[in-house]
């Protein structure tokens, strides 16, 4: 998508190709998330040195991460937040990546320290772990949709996953918060929520199918 600059996208992007002023990331924070889902796919990329072929899958899950952080900053995940941030990437990749991105990445790498954690460690409660698990790996599913084809042996380790889940985290949730479908849907947001900022999204799910699979 091409980005026409304009007096409006230079206040927003505070720098990053418009003028002097020191580099910082935007204050809002969706266009904060986009703006460091955008970095970390362009330090991926030009460490690669490929702009054609499809991101390793933890590169992939990183720029997702951003997203899912900004929809998981409350006790509950709000969907709207991390499909704001989705949509702000595209608006602002152009931009952000034609200019002096890779001085943003210390800014994003202090505004989102869980993207950076690769050791993570499930609840030590086991439905905690497994609705999380089914959760975020839900969540990975429905984001990466478009690309299955490039991730179809992980993708299908998580399906596999969730189908276990099936039997138990039903019957759970009804033992936890009853059989109103709100309240169970509330809960696996919770769960969702807290799974998100346990590290990246790669690493949590290959602790998932390690305890689970």
């Amino acid at each position: 998508m091409t980005i026409r600059f304009s007096i409006a996208a230079c206040a927003l992007l505070a720098s990053v190709s418009c003028g002097p002023k020191a580099l910082e990331l935007p204050a809002d924070p969706i266009d904060r998330a986009a703006t460091c889902g955008v970095v970390a796919a362009a330090e991926t990329r030009s460490a690669s040195g490929d702009i054609k072929s499809a991101l390793p899958f933890d590169a992939q899950t990183k720029i997702l991460h951003h997203a899912l952080l900004a929809g998981a900053q409350g006790d509950s995940f709000e969907p709207e937040k991390a499909g704001a941030v989705s949509q702000r990437m595209q608006e602002l990749q152009d931009a952000i990546t034609s200019g002096k991105w890779r001085d943003l990445a210390p800014g994003c790498r202090a505004a989102f320290p869980q993207a950076e954690i690769k050791e993570v460690t499930l609840p030590a409660d086991r439905f905690d772990a497994q609705l999380g698990c089914d959760e975020l790996a839900d969540f990975l599913a429905t984001a990466m949709a478009s690309q299955e084809k490039d991730y179809s042996e992980r993708m299908g380790e998580f399906s596999d996953l969730t189908r276990k889940f099936n039997a138990t985290l039903g019957p759970g949730l009804r033992s936890r918060v009853g059989a109103d479908l709100d309240a169970q849907r509330d809960e696996r947001r919770k769960a969702l929520a807290r799974t998100a900022k346990l590290g990246s999204p790669a690493a949590v799910m290959r602790q998932c199918v390690e305890k689970f699979g």
